[in-house]
């Protein structure tokens, strides 16, 4: 659940760090990186789940503005995405 900015409830802040880790573990073992001894796998998963978290605001700040055309919703093209 999305609380603000960059919050999330912990359930869901817990979900996403599993997902990442388990996405992080396949594409580093695909492209045969290892994570340098002087990171910790938690460290390299918390820096990544930062740079998605900041960069998924952004995305969500900008499809707002033009899914609620920045303000002045367009109520009846929204009722026809909704019945799609």
């Amino acid at each position: 659940m999305f609380l603000g900015r960059n919050k999330f409830v912990e359930e869901g802040e817990r979900c996403l760090r599993d997902v990442v880790e388990e996405f992080l573990d396949c594409e580093f073992e695909e492209l045969e990186i290892k994570i340098p001894k002087d990171i910790s796998k938690e460290q390299l998963i918390e820096a990544f789940c930062q740079y998605v978290e900041d960069d998924y605001y952004e995305w969500l700040k900008d499809n707002f503005k033009s899914f609620f055309e920045h303000g002045v919703p367009g109520w009846e093209w929204i009722r026809e995405q909704i019945r799609a």
